[in-house]
């Protein structure tokens, strides 16, 4: 607790701003880890404090600004790391590449991204993959898991492979959720190892429907260019479409139409 972790402040004369980390064995050996806190910037979003300006604040030799008592606690803020790695080979096998396009989600509301690449930016076996460090915050847990979730669902990462699908599963399970985590989350969850989102039947057809209206739409830009183009062309008098699309390995019938506005999708056959 703070009491404790004060007192051992005291007995190491620890004078520089950071946080108190230790171990203490049955011998009463103790290994203390005195650097600033690592997911600091969840500290910073609740309480309005710049950490690490204090830190180099007090390494210069200003003293503190605040007490303890001075310093309020509002709202949630939660964090994830974005990484490099393959969540479906052991929930994080690194991944090396050249990020070929790369956006964080940054004009979402609530929403910090702590991170030092750019599109072009390579990822190498020298170094830690962590892509990022993504906080949100909101005025309770469940604001700031609902805008990780926006985060994470708007943050585009091409070039590497990255651990976003994993992050996202994990915040929206019910047992994250309601706070029933331990180490062993991963393993109790995905005991067979993470295999991915598992599709409802509401997504399924969304997924289909958005398939099939972009391909009956470039089906009408091409239509659109013959009606214009002066090389003669048999037109196929097409009012609908009976497509068949494949997901997740498996086939689906569907019928799709324009009205020029807006288009109409229907579904002959869905297979599970």
């Amino acid at each position: 607790n703070l009491q404790c972790k004060i007192r051992h402040s005291e007995s190491v004369i620890y004078v520089f701003f950071g946080t108190i980390k230790f171990l203490l064995d049955r011998k009463n050996h103790r290994k203390h880890i005195l650097a600033l806190q690592v997911e600091h910037p969840v500290t910073e979003c609740i309480t309005g404090l710049d950490l690490v300006q204090e830190m180099i604040r007090v390494a210069k030799g200003y003293p503190l600004r605040h007490k303890q008592t001075d310093i309020p606690i509002n709202g949630w803020a939660v964090e994830c790391r974005v990484y490099a790695e393959d969540p479906y080979k052991s929930f994080g096998l690194p991944s090396i590449g050249r990020l070929s396009q790369y956006q964080e989600p940054i004009h979402l509301p609530g929403v910090r991204v702590d991170s030092g690449i750019q599109p072009g930016s390579d990822i190498s076996i020298y170094y830690d993959p962590m892509i990022s460090k993504l906080i949100t915050y909101g005025s309770d847990r469940t604001e700031a898991l609902k805008r990780m979730e926006d985060a994470l669902d708007n943050y585009v990462i091409r070039g590497v492979t990255h651990n976003i699908a994993l992050l996202r599963e994990v915040i929206i399970n019910s047992r994250f959720v309601k706070g029933d985590i331990s180490t062993k989350f991963l393993s109790d969850v995905y005991p067979d190892g993470f295999k991915g989102h598992v599709l409802t039947e509401n997504e399924t057809h969304q997924l289909l429907a958005i398939a099939s209206s972009l391909f009956v739409a470039s089906q009408l830009r091409a239509q659109h260019f013959q009606d214009h183009s002066r090389m003669p062309v048999i037109k196929p008098d097409v009012a609908k479409w009976e497509l068949s699309v494949k997901l997740h390995n498996e086939d689906h019938t569907v019928i799709a139409s324009s009205s020029g506005s807006a288009f109409s999708v229907s579904f002959i056959s869905f297979f599970i």
